[in-house]
C-alpha cells in the first residue's frame, strides 16, 4: 500500500523538530450537496528544523515517532 502524501500550511511550531500542519480539502455535504471545506491538523516531524510558520509543506506517512506523530515533512 503506497504512503499518502498531503499538502498543507504550517500553523504551529512546537518543541524540537515538531510542527503542526493544517490540511484543507473540499468535499460535498451529504444532505445539502454544497461544496464545503474540511480541515484537519497533523503533527509532523521536521528533521532539518528549518520550517517556519506559514510555509506550505508536503507531508508523508511514516512509522510512528511518538504517540501522535506519524507524519514526516518531505521537500
Amino acid at each position: 500500500m503506497p504512503k499518502r502524501i498531503l499538502s498543507g500550511k504550517v500553523v504551529k511550531k512546537s518543541g524540537d523538530k515538531t510542527i503542526s500542519v493544517l490540511v484543507t480539502r473540499q468535499t460535498t455535504h451529504p444532505v445539502y450537496k454544497k461544496i464545503i471545506r474540511v480541515s484537519k491538523k497533523y503533527i509532523a516531524h521536521d528533521e532539518s528544523n528549518k520550517i517556519i510558520l506559514g510555509d506550505i509543506v508536503k507531508i508523508t506517512e511514516t512509522k510512528p515517532r511518538s504517540k501522535r506523530k506519524s507524519w514526516e515533512v518531505i521537500l
